[in-house]
């Protein structure tokens, strides 16, 4: 389902994905808040359309402004413990992972996915990109829906 929001101009491109992260301190006494304060936060988006006939609006957050986007719900690539990893469960992440130049880092602990929140599982993608995990944890990736989007 498409949303039209306000989005910074340097994301405002049809195929940029992002995580909503909800309201900034500088929001505050917004006249455009209710346009941009409109999506799930910590849910993944996908550019779908640019509104080119819009304006481009000053904004206290973004320094080149905000412009009309319209934008879908999108699933989140994540590695997911392997013994319940099939399409249709719920799971949730291992937990965090110090090892930051690890290939798989940004699947094990991806933007907008809380540890102890359970995502389900929407497809499986195969094998994490790591070669073994340093954690020494069985993983599968997967694509993983947003509770409250999916």
């Amino acid at each position: 389902m498409s949303s039209v929001t306000l989005i910074g101009t340097r994301l405002a491109e049809v195929g940029q994905t992002f995580v909503y992260h909800g309201e900034a301190p500088g929001c505050a006494g917004c006249p455009y808040r209710s346009q941009c304060l409109n999506l799930t936060e910590g849910a993944r988006y996908r550019v779908t359309a640019v509104r080119d006939d819009a304006q481009v609006l000053e904004c206290a957050v973004h320094d080149t402004g905000v412009r009309a986007v319209e934008v879908t719900p999108v699933s989140t690539p994540a590695s997911v413990p392997t013994d319940n990893a099939y399409e249709g469960s719920r799971v949730q992440l291992a937990g965090p992972c110090p090892h930051t130049s690890c290939p798989s880092h940004e699947y094990c602990e991806p933007a907008g996915v809380d540890f102890d929140t359970e995502f389900q599982i929407t497809n499986i993608q195969g094998e994490p990109p790591h070669e073994y995990c340093h954690l020494d944890r069985e993983l599968m990736l997967v694509s993983l829906d947003h509770p409250d989007t999916g």
